[in-house]
């Protein structure tokens, strides 16, 4: 039988509840248990395929193809599994399947209604996951915050599920913020009781606050929420903010959430967190820093490119080096000019994107990278950009482009494949999920994943047009990765520069603390020969 852990959040969104959500499913894995977690997002979207960057942040996408919110890629780092389309689910997706059984007469001649048939099909999907995944522990964070509108039906659902189970199998922790007020200059506990009253009044009682705040709360503040909000002084835990995210296990478990967990869990193996001390150790030491660009469109909405920051640490932590993210705007690169702006940087990442704005502001910058022989790494759009400045500046097709900014380029070095013309439908639609690569013998890819063939996350529409292939890869950037079933570019790179590397696929997606991902730490490594040389010089 599985055991369920239900995270909730109060007062105010932005608490880092996923983050919570993700330790606690480090701290399961961490007693030998095995553990999965789940989603709930109350938006009526489908998922967040369709959603802007600027509301959203970056849109996660899961080896089977599913596009989903960005705390799935927090799971993933934190549990290291590879998590499925069940582990995150809409009220979008509920009410879809509610309608589809009563129009297929599913509830024979019933009145459908919130209660108990929106709430039956919360439940069913948490079971379902439970069935599928066949874990241990199933980690459940339920988005927004207590007293929404939209996530009352999950939060009745939850409310249920401890009354359908055995007590002892779920456990409801609730995340608040405890303000510190400089005016006053104390911490104020209002809110955190105000949200657990909202929260006790749909009919739950937390067994476990935890109090979010800029600084650690006092014991009396502890004592305080605990006297308010019924619970014991050892079931509050204080949860500051920290250097890294990374710290927040090792944090918790320290903190008073070890022997909660423990009596929760039961029986289990020695508890073993060498793989976060050792992280802890990493982050307390002094490393030598690097300088990487990271020049993208939505620099002011940075968790845009939250994997690609997390992937550039992961292969930090590896080779040694503290990695200075640079934010770079692409649409005022344009403008700015190349030489100021980039010549203090050790290397430069282009991320993926949409739609053609920033895109001249990336192409100068992947030129000033070629022909100062930077490191490089382009992330999907980024490989393209790679491509097109390639053809414009190497191989003299000054008008090459691709028709997704330009239609009637004369060149369309980028182009939409024949599958994808035509489509109306918008959401879950591009090329998504994990594909084959075979990458060629000798290459810089081929190096950095020691592997003939690997599989990666892609969520695209536009592909390299292979009428140019052989001309390109006379001039020097070659095809070193193949997805071969449909002969499809996935990584391109330069043969005689230092590390100018572009993939197709989104490689950020399966980086990992411990387990960077090879053309993030191959990258990193680069720009740290780069920057050795110039301390040297």
């Amino acid at each position: 039988m599985s055991k369920f852990i239900f995270i909730t959040g109060g007062v105010v969104s932005g608490l880092g509840k996923g983050i919570l959500t993700a330790s606690i499913g480090a701290l399961v894995k961490a007693r030998g248990l095995s553990a999965t977690m789940l989603k709930f997002d109350p938006y009526l979207n489908v998922d967040a395929g369709t959603m802007s960057p600027y509301q959203h942040g970056e849109v996660f996408v899961l080896n089977d193809g599913a596009e989903t919110d960005l705390d799935l890629g927090h799971y993933e780092r934190f549990i290291d599994e590879d998590l499925t389309r069940l582990s995150n689910v809409t009220s979008g997706k509920i009410y879809s399947s509610v309608i589809t059984r009563e129009r297929r007469g599913d509830y024979l001649g019933a009145t459908v209604q919130m209660i108990p048939h929106v709430t039956d099909e919360i439940k069913q999907t948490i079971r379902l996951l439970a069935h599928e995944s066949t874990a241990e522990v199933l980690v459940i964070e339920i988005g927004g915050t207590v007293g929404d509108i939209e996530g009352l039906p999950f939060l009745e659902a939850i409310r249920q599920f401890r009354r359908d189970s055995q007590p002892q199998e779920v456990l409801y922790i609730h995340t608040t913020l405890v303000p510190f007020l400089d005016p006053s200059g104390e911490q104020k506990t209002k809110p955190t009781q105000h949200s657990v009253r909202e929260l006790r009044s749909i009919g739950i009682q937390p067994d476990v606050i935890v109090c979010r705040s800029n600084l650690p709360i006092s014991g009396k503040m502890r004592n305080k929420v605990a006297l308010f909000c019924d619970v014991q002084p050892n079931e509050v835990i204080s949860l500051p903010d920290l250097e890294s995210i990374y710290r927040v296990p090792i944090f918790l478990e320290r903190e008073g959430l070890a022997p909660i967990l423990d009596r929760f869990i039961g029986k289990h193996r020695k508890t073993d967190l060498s793989k976060w001390e050792r992280l802890d150790r990493i982050l307390e030491s002094v490393r030598p820093t690097v300088q990487i660009g990271l020049v993208g469109k939505y620099v002011g909405m940075r968790d845009t490119y939250i994997s690609v920051t997390e992937a550039i640490k992961h292969a930090g932590f590896e080779v040694g080096v503290e990695p200075q993210v640079k934010w770079i705007d692409a649409e005022k690169l344009e403008k700015a000019g190349t030489e100021k702006t980039l010549n203090t940087l050790d290397g430069i990442i282009v991320p993926g994107g949409f739609d053609n704005r920033g895109v001249e502001g990336k192409i100068l910058a992947i030129r000033y990278a070629r022909e100062q022989q930077m490191p490089f790494l382009g992330l999907c759009l980024g490989m393209q950009c790679a491509v097109i400045e390639f053809a414009r500046n190497v191989c003299g097709l000054q008008r090459a482009n691709s028709t997704e900014f330009d239609a009637k380029t004369p060149d369309p070095v980028i182009y939409l494949l024949p599958n994808q013309r035509g489509r109306k439908e918008k959401g879950g639609t591009m090329r998504l999920g994990a594909f084959p690569c075979r990458l060629k013998i000798g290459s810089k890819a081929h190096q950095a994943y020691g592997l003939d063939v690997v599989q990666e996350r892609h969520r695209h529409r536009f592909e390299l047009n292979n009428r140019y292939r052989m001309m390109f890869e006379e001039a020097g950037l070659i095809v070193s990765g193949n997805y071969e079933e449909k002969n499809l570019a996935e990584v391109m790179e330069i043969t005689d520069h230092p590390w100018f590397v572009g993939s197709q696929f989104h490689p950020e997606l399966t980086s990992r603390p411990g387990k960077a991902n090879p053309l993030f730490r191959q990258f990193v490594d680069a720009c740290s020969r780069r920057a050795e040389a110039k301390w040297k010089s």
